[in-house]
Formats: C-alpha cells, sequence, structure tokens
C-alpha cells in the first residue's frame, strides 16, 4: 500500500537564527505594547530576587551573629515581602507572555492557512496532507512554548545573571574570581551543545509530519485496510514510523539530560570552591559568615537559569526547526490568484458579467511531469449553450480537459480562451464563479445537509430547497430525520454514495453557473435516479455551455457533440449518429459497452 520512504517528510538544510528571528519579529510588532510590559517587569523580577540573599545576609550578620534580635522581624517582614512580590511580578511575566504567545500564533496560522487556500492543486498532489496539518498545528503551537519559556525569559535571565555578577563583584571580587573560574568551561559546553540539539530537532519535526500524514492516510482508509486484511501491514508501518520518531527523540534527551547533568556538576563546583576559599577568607577575618551564605545563596540563583538553559535550548530549537518549515510553506512558489484583473474582464462585470459566446482550446499540450504529455495538440471550440461530451478510454486525458479549464492546472503550450481572451488573464475568482463542477467523488464537509449545498454562500442558500427539487434529492433530504439540517459526518459518511452525489448536483445547481462541467457525475447513482437528474439538468443546461466526461455511452447521446480523445489527442468529433456511422473509435467503444449490457 506504501512505498520506500513515501511518509518521510524533507529534513531542511542549514537554519539562521538571526535571519529566523528578524523575520519572525513582524508578527510580534502589532504586540509592541505588551512586549513592552514585558520588558519593564523585567529589571523589577531580578531586583526583588536579588535582594534576598543581601536580607539573609544583613539578618545573619546583622542580627543573629551578634545576637541583637529586635530588628530580626522586621527584615524577616522585608524578606517575606520581596517573596510577594516575586510572585507577583512572575505571574505577570507568565500571563502576558502566554498572553502574547497567543496572538502571534492566532495571527500565524490564520496567514498560513490563507497562504494554503491560495497554493495551486499541483502544491498538494506533491505534499502529504499531514505535512500540511502539522506546520499549521503543532509547529505553530511550538512557537507559543517559545513565548511561554524562551525568547524574553531568556533576556530577564540575562539580566538577572549580570546582576549576580555584579552584585558578587561589589561583596568580594576576589571569592566573585574564584567562583567564576568555572564559567571558561561552562560557555563551552553550552555553545558544544547548540548545533547538536538544532540538527536532533530538525529530525524530530520531521519525523512528526511524517507520522501525521500516515495517519491521516491510513484512518481515512480504514475501510479499505479492513477489507483487504492490511491491518498487520499497516501496523507494521506504523511501528517503523513511529520507531523514526522514538529515535529522533532520543538524541534530543540524551543532549538535554547531558547539559543537565554537566551544569548541575558545575555548579556544585563552585559552590564547593566558595566554601573552600571563603572559609579561609572567615578564617582570615576578611568575609563575614553572612556574605558566604550570601555567595552560596547567589550562585544557586546563578546556576539555575543555566540549569532551565538545557530546556530553554530544547524549546528554542524547536521553534527554530519549525520556523524553517513555517517559512517554507509561506515561501512556497505559485499562486492560484494573478496580480490584477483583466480590462476585458472588468468590463464584463461592469456591463453586469456578459455570458461566454465561445470556449476555445487552441493547440492545448500539458504534462502533470515532464514532458509526459497527457494532451497533445488539443483543439475544440464550445459555443454558448452547447452540450458537449468528452469520451474515450480511461487515462486518454478527458478529465485533464475540465481542469484545465478550471484552471486547476495552467496549460504547458497552447492556451484556453473565453471569447478570444486567455483564461490566465482573467481574474481566478470571477472565472470559477462561471464554472460549475460535479466530481465522480463528491467531497461532504461536515454540517448539515443545506450548508453542503450552498457551502455558506448567501445567494446560494435562498436557492437550495429549489436546486434539489431540481436534481431529485428533494425526495431522499426531506425523509431524513432533521430534513435539510440533518447533520453531514465526516466526508458524508452516514450518506450512500448515490445520495452524496445527487447533494453534489444540487451544490452546482445553487450555483446558478454558466458552464457545467460533469465528470462521470452519475457513475454512482442508481438508474432511477439518473434518469431523474437528466430531466433536472435539461432544463438546467438550456442555455448553458457543458461539458460531460463520461464512460458510460449511454449517457451522452443526447449531447450536441460528442468529442473523443485517444492518447491525449482528439481523434473524433461529430453527434451520435454521426459517429456511429463513421466506423470509427466510438463505433468500436459503442459496440463493446453494448455487448457488455447484453452479457449483464
Amino acid at each position: 500500500m506504501h512505498h520506500g520512504n513515501a511518509y518521510e517528510d524533507e529534513i531542511v538544510g542549514r537554519a539562521y537564527d538571526r535571519r529566523l528571528m528578524g523575520r519572525f519579529l513582524r508578527y510580534v510588532r502589532p504586540y509592541a505594547g505588551l512586549v513592552a510590559v514585558s520588558l519593564m517587569l523585567l529589571p523589577l523580577s531580578a531586583a526583588v530576587r536579588l535582594a534576598q540573599p543581601w536580607l539573609l545576609k544583613v539578618a545573619i550578620d546583622e542580627h543573629i551573629v551578634s545576637g541583637r534580635l529586635e530588628g530580626l522581624p522586621l527584615v524577616a517582614a522585608g524578606f517575606f515581602g520581596l517573596i510577594i512580590a516575586e510572585s507577583l511580578f512572575t505571574f505577570l511575566e507568565a500571563w502576558l507572555l502566554q498572553y502574547l504567545g497567543q496572538q502571534v500564533m492566532f495571527d500565524l496560522r490564520l496567514e498560513l492557512f490563507a497562504r494554503v487556500q491560495r497554493l495551486p492543486i499541483p502544491f498538494f498532489d506533491r505534499t502529504p496532507t499531514g505535512s500540511l496539518v502539522t506546520r499549521l498545528t503543532s509547529d505553530v503551537e511550538v512557537l507559543g512554548e517559545m513565548f511561554a519559556a524562551g525568547i524574553i525569559t531568556v533576556v530577564g535571565d540575562i539580566l538577572f545573571l549580570a546582576g549576580i555578577v555584579g552584585v558578587m563583584l561589589w561583596m568580594n571580587t576576589a571569592l566573585s574570581l574564584v567562583t567564576f573560574s568555572v564559567l571558561p568551561l561552562l560557555v563551552w559546553v553550552v555553545f558544544a551543545f547548540r548545533a547538536r540539539m538544532r540538527t536532533a530537532f530538525r529530525a524530530v519535526r520531521s519525523r512528526l509530519a511524517s507520522l501525521n500524514t500516515y495517519l491521516a492516510e491510513t484512518i481515512g482508509g480504514m475501510a479499505i485496510v479492513q477489507l483487504f486484511n492490511r491491518q498487520e501491514h499497516e501496523r507494521r508501518e506504523f511501528t517503523r514510523l513511529n520507531a523514526a520518531y522514538r529515535d529522533a527523540n532520543l538524541p534530543v534527551i540524551t543532549w538535554d539530560a547531558s547539559l543537565y547533568a554537566l551544569v548541575e556538576a558545575l555548579s556544585s563546583v563552585a559552590v564547593g570552591l566558595i566554601i573552600w576559599y571563603g572559609g579561609g577568607e572567615i578564617g582570615r577575618g576578611t568575609l563575614t559568615f553572612g556574605a558566604l551564605v550570601a555567595f552560596i545563596q547567589y550562585i544557586e540563583k546563578f546556576f539555575g537559569p543555566i540549569r532551565d538553559l538545557s530546556a530553554k535550548y530544547s524549546i528554542m530549537q524547536g521553534a527554530m526547526a519549525a520556523l524553517e518549515r513555517i517559512f517554507n510553506l509561506l515561501d512556497a512558489e505559485g499562486d492560484v490568484f494573478p496580480p490584477a484583473p483583466h480590462p476585458v474582464e472588468e468590463e464584463r462585470r461592469r456591463a453586469g458579467g456578459g455570458a461566454v459566446e465561445t470556449i476555445e482550446f487552441r493547440d492545448v499540450w500539458f504534462a502533470y511531469r515532464d514532458d509526459d504529455h497527457v494532451l497533445r495538440g488539443f483543439n475544440l471550440t464550445v459555443r454558448r449553450g452547447e452540450k458537449v461530451a468528452l469520451v474515450g478510454e480511461t487515462g486518454g486525458g478527458k478529465t485533464t480537459v475540465t481542469r484545465l479549464l478550471s484552471r486547476f492546472y495552467d496549460v504547458s503550450r497552447g492556451s484556453i480562451r473565453f471569447d478570444g481572451t486567455d483564461i490566465r488573464e482573467l481574474p481566478l475568482p470571477d472565472l470559477r464563479r462561471r464554472i460549475g463542477v460535479v466530481l465522480q467523488e463528491p467531497y461532504l464537509f461536515t454540517g448539515t445537509v443545506a450548508f453542503n449545498i450552498s457551502l455558506g454562500d448567501e445567494t446560494a442558500a435562498r436557492r437550495v430547497e429549489e436546486a434539489a427539487r431540481l436534481v431529485g434529492a428533494d425526495r431522499f433530504i426531506r425523509a431524513l430525520p432533521n430534513g435539510y439540517h440533518e447533520e453531514v459526518r465526516e466526508r458524508g459518511g452516514n450518506l450512500s454514495a448515490g445520495e452524496r452525489q445527487l447533494i453534489s448536483f444540487a451544490r452546482a445547481v445553487a450555483f446558478d453557473p454558466e458552464i457545467l462541467v460533469l465528470d462521470e457525475a452519475t457513475a454512482s447513482v442508481d438508474s432511477a435516479s439518473e434518469r431523474l437528474i437528466q430531466e433536472g439538468l435539461r432544463g438546467l443546461m438550456a442555455g448553458r455551455t457543458s461539458f460531460v466526461v463520461a464512460h458510460r455511452l449511454s449517457t451522452v447521446q443526447d449531447a450536441d457533440r460528442i468529442c473523443v480523445i485517444h492518447r491525449g489527442e482528439k481523434v473524433e468529433e461529430g453527434t451520435h449518429r454521426e459517429l456511429l456511422a463513421a466506423g470509427g473509435l466510438y463505433s468500436r467503444l459503442h459496440r463493446l459497452q453494448f455487448r457488455e449490457q447484453e452479457r449483464t
């Protein structure tokens, strides 16, 4: 069912922190006020934390050691007040940063989703759905974690560490220098781990996207998995991807634990140096006992943020990997909307949107991949109100013609023209507003039956029941427990294939298109429903241009013209009678289908 590394998401190349963060700050600028308030809280928080060891020194040296306890309650009250202030500032910082993170994630998700909606169909042909879902969900969520315990808190930690260094040097320069002798080794350890953790986090994000992609496809196709007894095969594939995700996390765990352990060890060494050197200073009378206690307190507070640095590095590295992937999606080439409306279309819009009189395919060549052309020199002219059927063997290029008409893809060579104007020069929303498409496999959304017909469009919503009656869907819709308000499950799982197709017919009718494209649209509908639909479509097609892609030739015998496509080329064109009389490919296909129907 799966081949090779179909679910292996690409691990992106080298990241540049400054470039990524500089670009990311664009999303933070609208909330500069919140950032300013958060930054103002940092020195206040640092000050109350720095004052606590100093008060301990005062309590020990001036009250406890000397035996003058009368001022001790006041010092204790001051220490308690500092704890309350620290708690308040910590709460405000955490709340503001979380709120800021949520606002930025909201804006970024909106931009990502808008970008995904503008990307051309070929992008989705080559990009797994699970990978896109990962970018819009977990990748963005990582950025929220960066705000909660990363980008601004790191600034606070740096400010706090600088304050500790300053206070310790002011209290006793010699003891401070002895204590900080471990810092060069600490700095080397931190920077040595940095690159390794980034590489590991890229792999983690990539493997998570692969896992999400696999789950989305397999759960969506669970009926096929069970029908063909593929459970064990899928279990093995999931085990492989799950193991790859687990194994990608192991280096992260290793580097994270190693950094934490090394920082803890260096912290203990620093405390030992304080006790060794400070004890000697006390013996010589150049250092008080309270100052020694304060130094120990300061050094523990100093290594606290350093210990947390491993966790913050994990968050920051995860954010860098997520930003790479998010910006890759935002920078994806291709945009389905042209930069400006064509003047011809603008004139039509001002004049009330006149109907297209002729649709021309002029020497159209198209290939989905490289030079493997699906259409070769295809020519076809369709006049307003004509019903043209496209028939031929499977894979001949019939559906490709309709996809090019709707500009899901652009032609490789040649052109498609509306009244002489290349459709690539027309605004895509206006082009597609003119075209109603019914596919062989209808797609329904979670929501009511009425919503699936109108898709939330106010104009179409007023025609929902009329459209349903026209295509024969009204009879089964009214039989539902809640009628048009019946909830449709994911992809229409609570409706039959024929019922889903009838709803898609009603959807096309409700939007009142100028051009109809029916791509094997009656393949999932029973004969009685098909007859009812054909009766309704006769009224709908009056005055409208229609393209009907069909495998069953019995459904297109009343077409004004039938275009026979074979291996990407138009080989025959005419009415049903004319093509039968010609004795060509259409005639042979008709005889084959007629024999098959007789056998059944």
